[in-house]
């Protein structure tokens, strides 16, 4: 298979290279860019429109076909845009604890009512935000050993808030004959449960797709890669 892994808020391409390493050790061909506005020295006025069109850059540039495109938390919005603006490239599309947004929504809606409020505190006078490291391990990745949650952290930057509050056209994507997945790590607490699902709060909005669980936290591609490997080839077989 041919995987493009797009990455959530705060990541870069490079917090895949542990799921990489094993699904190019099972043959398949990886692709992880950084989208524009992470990393370090993202600009932190990056639109939706351009981090959207720079993933449609990477699959027409390098005239990419039958792509198994992966969205992680974030990037479940960003996979969505990418899927109505180049259906023909995709063979399927997976979610991987991610946002599914309806036509017209805004990442920052979906946030449950806590998190919004703490995000808004955090938030800094260049529009963006860094989550602290109490929080981080707390919640994000309570499922790693120490040394491996503070070497996680280490690789996360400002992420930029502005683009997460722009409505994201979607037009059509819901009749899309792309097939879709959803990859549920079900230890995830990043938000409170009472207020906030992955799977099935967001997965719903999927309509028909293939659901593939696994343990593990918000943070399971540095957890445990290899089993976060495992589920996406499962996810991203064909019918």
């Amino acid at each position: 298979m041919r995987f493009v892994l797009i990455h959530g808020s705060w990541h870069d391409g490079s917090c895949w290279d542990g799921v990489r390493r094993h699904l190019e050790a099972a043959g398949h061909e990886v692709y992880a860019p950084t989208l524009p506005g992470n990393g370090a020295g993202g600009d932190p006025t990056v639109t939706m429109a351009r981090t959207v069109g720079s993933v449609v850059d990477l699959l027409t540039d390098k005239d990419l076909h039958d792509v198994v495109l992966v969205g992680h938390s974030f990037g479940g919005a960003v996979v969505q845009a990418v899927a109505v603006a180049v259906p023909q490239r995709l063979a399927r599309l997976v979610f991987h604890n991610a946002y599914v947004l309806g036509d017209g929504d805004t990442v920052l809606q979906h946030l449950p009512p806590s998190a919004a409020a703490a995000f808004g505190s955090l938030a800094t006078a260049d529009g963006t935000l860094m989550l602290p490291y109490e929080a981080f391990r707390a919640t994000f990745i309570q499922d790693a050993d120490e040394a491996t949650a503070r070497a996680a952290y280490a690789r996360l930057t400002p992420e930029p808030l502005g683009r997460s509050g722009e409505p994201l056209p979607l037009p059509g994507f819901t009749e899309l004959p792309v097939p879709r997945s959803y990859v549920y790590a079900t230890d995830d607490i990043a938000f409170p449960v009472e207020e906030f699902t992955w799977h099935p709060g967001q997965s719903a909005r999927l309509g028909q797709f293939r659901l593939v669980e696994l343990p593990g936290s918000h943070e399971v591609l540095f957890s445990d890669p290899a089993a976060l490997a495992r589920a996406l080839g499962a996810a991203g077989q064909a019918d």
